[in-house]
């Protein structure tokens, strides 16, 4: 994949994000779930690998808290699930190993990361088990959703 076809395929996968966070959510214990983003950080692991899947949620979250339809916590738990959806794939190359980094990359190592973010930013001292329901019902529903899109593309024409 050329580095067009790369830098037009993460924006379009933004757009995508963003589009589907507006549109697509519905309420998950302490937060709000919103399953286009996760869906679109396994898309882009799968398709784009780590790296590239990391900045896309990083842009999507930028993109929706600067729009006012996302919070703090839309940075870790997107960019940890995208990190661990990429190398579940990277190593294990099957699809459900990406969902499944999702949902622990999210809900696990983003809950830990939330922790801390929303002391310090949003002023309210809540523990880890306070994040992980929310987080996992939000990555697990969007995962499915990215295993089911992902299903339809056969693997010889996903990059290798």
């Amino acid at each position: 994949m050329t580095r067009t076809n790369k830098l037009t395929l993460m924006a379009m996968l933004i757009a995508i994000g963003l589009v589907g966070a507006a549109f697509i959510w519905f309420p998950a214990g302490v937060a709000r779930a919103y399953p286009v983003q996760h869906a679109v950080n396994v898309i882009a692991a799968v398709i784009l690998g780590p790296g590239p899947a990391v900045l896309v949620a990083f842009a999507i979250g930028l993109l929706r808290n600067m729009l006012g339809i996302g919070t703090i916590l839309a940075f870790p738990g997107g960019m940890a699930g995208a990190l661990l959806a990429g190398l579940a794939y990277r190593w294990i190359r099957k699809k459900p190993a990406a969902a499944a980094g999702e949902v622990i990359g999210t809900a696990v190592i983003g809950s830990l990361l939330a922790v801390p973010l929303a002391q310090f930013f949003l002023g309210q001292a809540a523990g880890v088990f306070f994040f992980i329901p929310a987080f996992f019902v939000s990555s697990a529903s969007g995962a499915l959703l990215a295993w089911f899109i992902l299903s339809r593309i056969p693997e010889n024409k996903l990059p290798k």
